[in-house]
């Protein structure tokens, strides 16, 4: 084994709890052992000589972002796999150790390019996977998503997507109620993907029937999708009480209340609600003039919104937000940094079936964020190296 980095740390979350005054063993870039110092035999210590370090705060795991579209002025639908490292690189300073690339709808002969340009970034570990959000949307609830890129779900049309991605497609999101909706669902669900329900005009019914047919993750929750209305309840409350569902919670102040987003938590609960991001490429630059899927946004004050012909402002158009503020958003309204830890990594991996990351274990790879009592982020390491 190679030499080994110690790392002291005031408390570390774990999946058994917090270990405090703990000890941390890494080598080659992955966690050898997490106990407290008490437990150290100091002659072994010593005999290794590896450098310890000591950090003042909580060891939580890095940041599993399973939506994200872009960010430091750079868009993961680039062509360029430069442009795309770019967008990786700004949110690992962030926390964001891994991550998915999502991509909006767009017609399939560019859907497939853009595929194509963030295979090789998969198959080389700067990606997690690639999720797709569309094109299979409701027009109802399309959002930021170009009308005329949307389509209904056919077998060879899913059949196309999935060999353009070579096995690194992970996540779709669609609308089950579209015609073939719900043969989509299997589709999809049999060759190893995770659907997730999302911009969709779906009754409670219809996603009784997406849930069963294999639906588990639900789109950034309460957002393009029916409201909870007392009679007509809608998805959001099965989404928030049904036990195999994971819903996403982009937790900037503005796409959820306050108040909305510490309801959602203590529904769901922290094994099942997932921070994500859907950041767009004005992630962390200026406000100003962009695009997301070659429409026009606007971002003031940090918030992206559609620009429609005459002007005005139009839907949400995804986030400028970043792992760690949607950390320290959620302990700002009361979350525990324990349960704010698995919400920001182990929930969303658990989700994806992603091993070895998440948490901080024997054998999983060495991926941390440090942070203060407020959750306020102060270090990151990725497989070992600090950023």
């Amino acid at each position: 084994m190679s030499q080994e980095q110690r790392l002291v740390v005031d408390r570390v979350v774990t999946p058994d709890g917090v270990v405090d005054d703990a000890r941390v063993l890494v080598a080659d870039g992955q966690v050898v052992a997490v106990e407290p110092t008490a437990a150290t035999n100091e002659r072994d210590v010593a005999a290794d000589g590896g450098p310890e370090h000591r950090l003042a705060g909580w060891l939580v795991p890095g940041f599993v972002d399973i939506h994200c579209h872009g960010g430091g002025g750079a868009d993961l639908a680039s062509a360029d796999p430069d442009e795309i490292r770019r967008a990786i690189a700004f949110h690992r300073k962030h926390g964001t150790t891994t991550s998915y690339a999502s991509l909006v709808s767009a017609r399939p002969e560019r859907l497939e390019a853009q595929i194509a340009a963030l295979v090789p970034l998969v198959e080389a570990g700067e990606l997690a996977g690639i999720h797709l959000e569309g094109p299979y949307l409701s027009p109802l609830h399309r959002g930021a998503h170009d009308p005329d890129t949307l389509a209904t779900p056919t077998s060879d049309g899913i059949a196309r997507l999935l060999d353009a991605g070579r096995g690194h497609i992970r996540m779709v999101t669609l609308a089950p109620e579209l015609s073939g909706g719900l043969a989509a669902v299997e589709q999809l669900v049999a060759a190893g993907v995770t659907v997730a329900f999302g911009h969709s005009d779906a009754d409670e019914l219809m996603l009784r029937e997406a849930l069963a047919a294999g639906a588990t993750v639900a789109t950034h929750l309460f957002n393009a999708m029916r409201p909870i209305h007392h009679r007509e309840p809608g998805p959001v409350p099965r989404l928030l009480t049904d036990d195999r569902v994971t819903v996403e919670l982009i937790c900037d102040g503005f796409h959820l209340h306050p108040d909305v987003i510490a309801m959602a938590i203590e529904v769901a609960g922290p094994e099942r609600a997932a921070l994500v991001t859907d950041a767009m490429l004005a992630a962390g630059v200026a406000d100003g003039d962009y695009q997301l899927g070659g429409l026009d946004v606007a971002v003031t004050d940090g918030q992206a919104r559609l620009v429609e012909p005459d002007g005005s402002l139009g839907s949400i158009a995804g986030s400028t937000l970043t792992m760690a503020a949607a950390f320290e958003q959620v302990v700002a309204v009361g979350v525990a940094i324990p349960d704010a830890a698995r919400m920001g990594a182990g929930t969303p991996a658990r989700s994806q079936g992603l091993d070895g990351v998440g948490e901080i274990r024997p054998g999983a790879r060495a991926d941390f964020c440090l942070v203060d009592d407020a959750g306020r982020l102060q270090r990151v390491m990725r497989a070992g190296s600090w950023l």
